[in-house]
């Protein structure tokens, strides 16, 4: 899930949108920590789950990345608006954990990323992963190239 993170870091551009859905364990904070190392951000990438958001600073020219975990909040945008995602979009990478049915809104283009692992009593570590970019930002993307 990091060298995922960190192939992907290469793709990604001020306003970007990344929703990260899986269930617990799947890897999204890993994948955003390899976000985090391919971006070239300051701080390390931990889950923000405690303080619902970090914003790491780029080390250089590119833009920060706000990490944002949705999962303690229930509503949608609107408990969302405290976090002003609205305004930090167009100047940064915001990924967004548990963010399926609450960031929507902030824009039509955003990149999907679905993470499936084995659940129960396995010593499986294998995980699926399907990324959907919906708009024209995402079109030309070459996304499948991430996979495989």
């Amino acid at each position: 899930m990091r060298e995922l993170g960190r192939r992907l870091a290469k793709l990604l551009r001020a306003g970007d949108l990344v929703m990260l859905t899986g269930e617990l364990g799947a890897g999204k904070t890993t994948l955003t920590r390899g976000l985090g190392e391919g971006m070239g951000v300051r701080g390390a990438v931990t889950s923000p789950t405690f303080v619902i958001a970090r914003v790491h600073p780029s080390l250089g020219d590119g833009p920060p990345l706000v990490h944002v975990d949705a999962y303690r909040l229930s509503g949608g945008l609107d408990e969302m608006e405290d976090l002003d995602l609205d305004v930090s979009l167009p100047d940064s990478v915001i990924v967004v954990e548990w963010g399926e049915g609450k960031v929507e809104e902030l824009t039509e283009e955003r990149l999907q990323v679905v993470i499936h692992r084995a659940v129960g009593d396995t010593t499986d570590e294998v995980r699926h992963v399907t990324l959907t970019g919906l708009g024209d930002r995402w079109s030309d993307a070459a996304l499948e190239t991430l996979t495989a």
